[in-house]
């Protein structure tokens, strides 16, 4: 089985390295192809205004001077022109990506990409809510996670969510496949300051989300000490919504 690993921290992360190590558990075919700087929220972000490198850092590992989505993009047009990996994996991500907040991970996006390509893809991702914190629990877990996931044929355009809560490894109860839950919206901060040439600049800050912990969600999964494994899907159709938005234009 050949494997792509990628990510949003960029190939130097130590999540990637915990990542590497895993995968080649699994196969002795693995390559990395990452973005060369951290990327944390860029989303499913394409670089179309400038010109995207590529560059070595041994046998099979390389890294992309862009967003997640380029890695994966550039990975699978230049590195595979000739085999497609069997496997795309996106982590180990250091932070949790849960609920809505899909929307802005370049962890999910990564995956996203190689889906949209036609490639079995998962993302990772461990949640650390203390400086203290670490890929204890992955580490342990992620490849008890992994090994059932390889063996299912998932369908086009769809991938998985796996989210690891923070805690010891012992600590873990176990493993939960949740649907996607939602945060009560807000962003955080928002920090307002002037440069040294006088001009006024923001800076948007991370802060904890208060949420309602819906029943069967990753969100709940995750707070209740459990492995949180979602499938997602990359059409966003409201298709409940077709019928009543046709009778509008009806006539």
């Amino acid at each position: 089985m050949r494997i792509l690993l990628t990510n949003d921290d960029g190939i130097h992360a130590p999540g990637m390295a915990v990542l590497e190590a895993i995968a080649r558990r699994l196969s002795d075919d693995v390559w990395v192809c990452a973005p060369a700087e951290e990327q944390s929220g860029a989303g499913h972000s394409l670089t179309l205004h400038m010109p995207v490198r590529l560059r070595s850092f041994g046998n099979q590992r390389y890294a992309v001077t862009g967003t997640p989505t380029d890695a994966v993009n550039l990975g699978l047009r230049k590195l595979f022109a000739d085999q497609k990996p069997d496997l795309v994996i996106s982590g180990i991500n250091a932070g949790e990506n849960l609920a809505d907040d899909i929307t802005y991970s370049g962890t999910i996006s990564a995956a996203m990409e190689a889906a949209l390509a036609g490639i079995p893809a998962i993302a990772l991702s461990q949640a650390m809510r203390t400086p203290s914190s670490s890929f204890d629990a992955a580490e342990a877990w992620a490849e008890k996670v992994l090994a059932p996931l390889v063996e299912v044929t998932m369908a086009r355009r769809t991938l998985v969510n796996v989210n690891f809560p923070d805690l010891p490894a012992e600590a873990v109860k176990g493993i939960r496949v949740v649907r996607q839950g939602f945060h009560d919206y807000q962003r955080g901060s928002l920090v307002e300051g002037t440069d040294p040439r006088g001009r006024n600049y923001y800076w948007f800050g991370l802060e904890d989300m208060e949420h309602t912990l819906d029943h069967g969600t990753d969100l709940e999964a995750v707070a209740d000490g459990y492995i949180a494994v979602t499938p997602l899907q990359l059409d966003l159709t409201h298709h409940s919504a077709i019928g009543t938005l046709a009778e509008r234009f009806a006539g």
